[in-house]
C-alpha cells in the first residue's frame, strides 16, 4: 500500500502543530518517522488514521484521495496504529484484549471461545511472546502489556502498520523479536511507518528516513545515505555534540542511601547497596529482574518482607510516598501515564503537587509563589506548552516526562531515583535529561538510574548494579564495564 500525504495543516486552538508537512510511504518499506518530541510526528499519523481531522492538504491511499473518519474505518482499509500510549483494559484478559470488537462468533452471535484461543495463541506464538492468554492486562508488566498491543495489531490483515515507539518498554530479547517479525512483514509487502527516537534501531531496520521538525516537512532520505549527526543535525536545526556530557567537576561525597538485606518474597531477596551524595548507581537487567520493586519498595509503595533501609546514616521506616518524600526521596516512575502524572491536570497542576509546602504560606497557598514555581520549570526544562494552565494529557510524550522531572527536581530531594528516565524521549530532550542529572549530582543528590538502554546506564553511571530474578549479581565500576559483562549479569553469569 502506498500513502502520500501532502500540505498537511493542523490547528488546536492558535497552536499550530503542522504546517505544510508531507510524508510519503512507499509499498512494502519500513520508513522511520522522526522528530523531536512535539515535532508533530504522532499528529500526522493520527490524521492519517483518523483520529484527528486536518485542517487543510490531501492523503492519497494508492493513488486515490482518502478522508478515514475513524481509526475503524482506517482499519477496515488495512492501516492500523499501535499508539505508544497503551490502549488496553486493565481488568480483561490478554485475550479479551486482543479481540476486543472483533469477537469470533458462532450462531446467535455467541463467541466461539475455543476459536478465538486458538488464533490469539497462534498470534502470540508468531511474536515470540510468552504470556498467558488468560492472564489479566494489569498484572502484566509495561513491556508486556506493549507486547500484547502489537499482538492485537496483528490479529487485522494489516497492509500498514504505523508503531509509536514500539520497543520503548520492551527487553532485549523481545525487541529482537519484534524485529525478526518486522523484516518478516516487510517481506510479504507489508509497509511500516517507524517512528522511535532510538538512532540504533533506525539504522538497524528501516529503509527510509523523514525528518519533521517543528511540524515542517525537513526531508526524506535513504538510510544508507545518512548519518546520526545528520538525522540530529535535521531534527534540532543544530550540533548536539557529546551524546552523554561530561560529568566535570562532581564530588563524590559521604554515604546518602544504604539498603540491606532487602527481601519480598521469590520477587528480590537479600538486596545490598548504596549511594553516595553526588554518584549515580545505574542500575540495569532484564525485563521482570526485579529492579523497578526493589525501588518501589524504597520508595514505600511495595511492602517488603524483611530488610532495612538507612538514610544519612539513620535507619528509616518508609511505609508510604509521603514518607518518602519527607525522607528526601523523590521518584521518577517508568509509566508516566499512569503514576507520573495526573494527566487531566495541567502542567501547574502537576509540578505543584509535590512542591505544596514551597508554594503556601500556613496551609494557604500563594498564587504568586505557584507562577514564580511553575514558570521556572517551563523555561528550565524547555518544556513546549501554551502555558501553565496547558494539560498535560495534550502533550507530547518528552514534554510530559519534562513536567514529571521538574515536579520532583523541586522537591530538593537528597535521593532521585529514576526509572527509565528517557523513555519515548527525543535525542535533544534525552541530553538536557542527562544534563539535569549531572547537574543534580554536582549539587550533591545521590542519582539512582534505573534503564533498559545499556549505552544509557554505560555513559551515565560512576557505577553499575545489575538485576537478575531478584538478585543483585554484581555491582561493577562504570571504568571498568562494558556490555558485555553487564549483559553477562544480567543474564545470570559471572565475571
Amino acid at each position: 500500500m502506498k500513502i502520500e500525504m501532502k500540505g498537511i495543516n493542523k490547528s488546536f486552538g492558535s497552536n499550530q502543530v503542522l504546517k505544510d508537512a508531507g510524508f510519503l510511504l512507499e509499498d512494502g518499506e519500513v520508513h522511520a518517522l522522526m522528530g523531536e518530541n512535539g515535532a508533530g510526528k504522532s499528529t500526522l499519523m493520527k490524521i492519517l488514521t483518523g483520529v484527528y481531522t486536518r485542517d487543510s492538504g490531501t492523503v492519497l491511499v494508492d493513488g486515490q484521495e482518502v478522508i478515514y473518519k475513524s481509526p475503524q474505518e482506517a482499519e477496515k482499509a488495512g492501516i492500523v496504529f499501535i499508539y505508544q500510549e497503551l490502549n488496553v483494559l486493565f481488568d480483561l484478559t490478554v485475550e479479551e484484549n486482543l479481540f476486543m470488537g472483533k469477537e469470533i462468533t458462532k450462531g446467535f452471535g455467541i463467541c466461539d471461545r475455543k476459536a478465538m484461543r486458538a488464533k490469539a495463541q497462534e498470534v502470540m506464538d508468531r511474536m515470540g511472546v510468552n504470556i498467558p492468554i488468560n492472564a489479566v492486562m494489569s498484572d502484566l508488566s509495561v513491556g508486556q502489556q506493549q507486547m500484547v498491543e502489537i499482538c492485537k495489531a496483528l490479529m487485522v490483515d494489516a497492509k500498514v502498520l504505523i508503531m509509536d515507539e514500539p520497543t520503548a518498554a520492551l527487553t532485549q530479547s523481545e525487541t529482537e523479536g519484534l524485529f525478526r517479525l518486522i523484516k518478516s512483514l516487510r517481506e510479504k509487502g507489508v509497509s511500516i511507518v517507524y517512528i522511535s527516537h532510538r538512532m540504533e534501531e533506525i539504522f538497524e531496520l528501516c529503509d527510509r528516513i523523514t525528518i519533521l521538525r517543528d511540524g515542517t516537512y525537513v526531508d526524506t532520505k535513504y538510510i544508507k545515505d545518512i548519518n546520526m549527526d545528520d538525522i540530529v543535525r535535521m531534527m534540532i536545526g543544530r550540533e548536539i555534540g557529546e551524546r552523554y556530557p561530561k560529568r566535570e567537576g562532581i564530588t563524590i561525597g559521604d554515604e546518602v542511601i544504604r539498603v540491606e538485606g532487602l527481601t519480598k518474597g521469590k520477587t528480590f531477596r537479600d538486596v545490598n547497596f548504596s549511594v553516595k551524595a553526588g554518584e549515580v548507581l545505574g542500575v540495569s537487567g532484564l525485563m521482570g529482574a526485579g529492579r523497578t520493586e526493589i525501588m518501589q519498595a524504597i520508595f514505600g509503595n511495595l511492602p517488603y518482607d524483611s530488610g532495612k533501609v538507612y538514610i544519612g546514616g539513620k535507619e528509616v521506616r518508609i511505609k508510604n510516598a509521603r514518607d518518602a518524600i519527607n525522607a528526601g526521596i523523590g521518584f521518577i516512575t517508568e509509566d508516566r501515564k499512569t503514576e507520573g502524572l495526573l494527566l487531566e491536570k495541567s502542567i501547574s497542576d502537576n509540578i505543584v503537587l509535590a512542591n505544596l509546602d514551597k508554594v503556601s504560606d500556613k496551609g494557604v497557598v500563594k498564587k504568586n509563589k505557584v507562577n514564580d514555581i511553575v514558570k521556572k520549570g517551563i523555561e528550565e526544562f524547555r518544556i513546549k506548552c501554551f502555558g501553565p494552565q496547558h494539560e498535560c494529557n495534550n502533550l507530547s510524550g518528552g514534554n510530559q516526562q519534562k513536567v514529571v522531572f521538574a515536579k520532583w527536581v523541586y522537591t530538593d530531594p537528597k535521593i532521585l531515583i529514576l526509572d527509565e528516565p528517557t523513555r519515548g524521549v527525543d535525542i535533544g530532550a534525552k541530553k538536557e535529561i542527562y544534563s539535569v542529572i549531572n547537574d543534580l549530582a554536582a549539587k550533591g543528590v545521590a542519582i539512582i538510574l534505573v534503564s533498559s538502554e545499556l549505552p544509557e546506564v554505560l555513559g551515565m553511571s560512576d557505577r553499575i548494579m545489575v538485576v537478575h530474578e531478584g538478585h543483585i549479581t554484581g555491582i561493577i565500576d562504570a571504568a571498568e564495564a562494558d556490555q558485555e559483562k553487564v549483559m553477562t549479569l544480567a543474564t545470570g553469569g559471572t565475571l
